[in-house]
């Protein structure tokens, strides 16, 4: 915890008074509500020294919480510690959600704070909802963290690219015109882009605005009968790329112009926004009189499902992203074999020029998880210099990684064993194992949400009177963030959409098992949605696992798996040896024919 904590809260609450204001709310989000933010929009970060991705920081005059989920919660007791913020664990019995907090310690006439750029408009409105209930008043016009964060970062100025069509496969101009097909269906003369990942793929333009997500800071506004407007400002972009945006209909224009032109529709005109997707300080520029039409983005629809030619392309990238791990566990297991002092950093390193060294690499699509023993049992645990572990040649090591590449994203996490095992940490690898295993083989019927599919991951850890604390699996990007919409696989959420699984989509698959203080497992791969067949009750889907490294079978209780379960196994390892032989030679090639034997 940095010793500047406290004064910043202190601070904080100074202007909370200077403004007569109660309580400020500072959640995790930028102009863009992206998942992970450039640092001027870190502001929970700074005022709390939690470096979560997830979390929102309430500071009354009294009293300070911050909420956060199960995946953080060792991090956060550790980083809060001395702050005077108390850790807040959400979705744990008798503690209640922010937004109820709020609405027990605030009084009738109080006022809440919060950032107009840090809030969809839907998140206002729910606040607005829940507090006018209890006379509390809220303003989104007052930026308190920023009024004192007086070193604040400046924008990101990294350079925008474009995505070669060679790999983006589809043109931008073919992406606009299909856009503008489902705004007509709408009613609608204009629509409104926030989101990063939508606006990167609808222009294939890529950039490094956001670390390990190629996206830049933009917004985008279309209009059905005429053109596109960026609002990316122009030293990041080269002229010859300026004149090829242009002869497809987009025109540039400064990053701070959004609210402008907005401004400027009429009452001819009908807008189309995702009110979740759209901050209040952006939306509260649109006039009264101009129409509404309040829906999801239809690109988020469109980039969701990929095309053959972008499968085609990721099944590549994942030949090269599993030859690129095997090396990189050999090399692993090699130097501990011979006695080299290695860490979590040297995993890291290792793994990240295993990866650097294949065609088409751009760079990582997060932050290695590398955690060895105890620290695989923190789900988002991340080494660094001040605190990581060595490794030794025993126990497990669990690494979660994955690449950015032109032709797609990868996302994988494997748990080696690094030498003699405990029965326990045997049995809930297999545990976990089985319960991928149940999910990577399903069959539903077409419509089917993830929501209807978590509970087959779970079942086997259920059984054993086990359970894990995050979702089963998360949509990838395509050169775009390793995490997207509008499809998950989780637990159902009362109220929550149920997104059906369409063919294309490619979805995370990744049931865990953590004990603190012991060990944490995961096993992760990706999956494609493929049709399987139609039968008199409908079409039925399936999924193709996309991910090609073996499961380290020293890690495994091969006597817990069902003789289905082995062949699995077997036929997936048969496929990775396959796959991946023809671009490993030497100690690589020998070490993934052992680690891709039969059982």
């Amino acid at each position: 915890m940095s010793p500047s904590i406290p004064a910043r809260i202190a601070a904080l609450r100074a202007a909370m008074q200077q403004h007569g204001v109660a309580a400020a709310i500072v959640p995790s989000a930028d102009p863009h509500l992206s998942e992970y933010l450039p640092e001027r929009w870190q502001a929970r970060a700074w005022l709390s020294g939690f470096t979560g991705s997830a979390g929102i920081l309430i500071v009354g005059r009294e009293h300070a919480g911050l909420w956060t989920d199960s995946r953080y919660f060792a991090q956060a007791e550790q980083q809060l510690a001395g702050s005077g913020i108390a850790l807040m664990k959400l979705r744990v019995p008798h503690t209640p959600e922010h937004l109820d907090w709020l609405a027990a310690q605030l009084h009738r006439d109080e006022v809440l704070a919060v950032a107009g750029d840090s809030v969809s408009l839907a998140g206002l409105r729910a606040m607005e909802g829940k507090l006018a209930e209890h006379g509390v008043r809220v303003r989104s016009d007052l930026d308190l963290p920023g009024a004192i964060w007086h070193d604040r970062p400046a924008l990101p100025h990294a350079r925008i690219v474009e995505h070669p069509i060679a790999w983006a496969c589809t043109p931008r101009a073919d992406k606009l015109a299909r856009l503008r097909n489902a705004l007509r269906k709408h009613g609608a003369t204009h629509h409104l882009l926030s989101s990063l990942d939508d606006i990167a793929w609808l222009t294939n333009l890529r950039g490094s605005d956001v670390e390990c997500n190629p996206v830049f800071l933009a917004h985008l506004l279309v209009a059905v009968d005429g053109k596109a407007t960026l609002f990316a400002e122009r030293g990041k972009f080269d002229d010859a790329l300026v004149a090829r945006l242009a002869a497809d209909g987009i025109v540039l224009a400064p990053y701070a112009g959004i609210t402008g032109a907005l401004a400027e529709l009429g009452k001819a005109d009908t807008l189309l926004f995702d009110p979740a997707r759209v901050v209040c300080a952006i939306s509260n520029a649109i006039a009264a009189e101009v129409g509404r039409i309040e829906a999801a983005n239809p690109s988020t629809a469109f980039k969701a499902v990929k095309s053959p030619a972008e499968l085609d392309r990721v099944r590549e990238v994942m030949r090269r992203d599993g030859a690129a791990l095997a090396g990189a566990f050999r090399e692993i297991e090699h130097q501990l074999t011979q006695g080299k002092p290695l860490t979590e950093l040297d995993v890291h390193r290792l793994v990240h020029a295993a990866r650097a060294a294949q065609p088409e690499f751009v760079g990582e699509s997060f932050a290695t998880i590398a955690g060895y023993q105890a620290n695989g049992a923190l789900p988002h645990y991340r080494a660094t210099q001040e605190s990581h572990s060595a490794l030794q040649a025993k126990g497990l090591l669990l690494i979660d990684s994955g690449g950015q590449y032109l032709g797609g994203t990868t996302d994988i996490t494997r748990v080696l064993a690094l030498g003699e095992s405990s029965a326990e940490q045997r049995r809930d690898a297999t545990l976990v194992l089985k319960g991928m295993i149940a999910l990577s083989r399903a069959r539903f019927p077409k419509g089917a949400s993830g929501p209807q599919l978590d509970a087959l991951a779970r079942a086997p850890l259920w059984a054993a009177g086990c359970d894990y604390g995050h979702g089963t699996g998360h949509g990838v990007g395509y050169f775009l963030n390793v995490h997207e919409g509008p499809q998950s696989i989780r637990p159902p959420v009362s109220g929550g959409a149920l997104v059906a699984l369409e063919p294309g989509m490619i979805s995370s698959i990744e049931p865990g098992l953590y004990k603190p203080g012991r060990h944490g497992i995961r096993h992760e791969n990706l999956a494609v949605v493929v049709e399987a067949d139609r039968t008199e009750f409908g079409d039925f889907l399936a999924f193709e696992t996309l991910t090609l490294c073996p499961f380290d079978r020293r890690a495994l209780e091969p006597g817990l798996l069902a003789p289905d379960e082995r062949a699995w196994l077997d036929d997936y390892h048969a496929t990775v040896r396959a796959a991946l032989s023809p671009l490993l030679e030497g100690a690589d090639l020998a070490w993934l024919e052992r680690h891709c034997a039969p059982l």
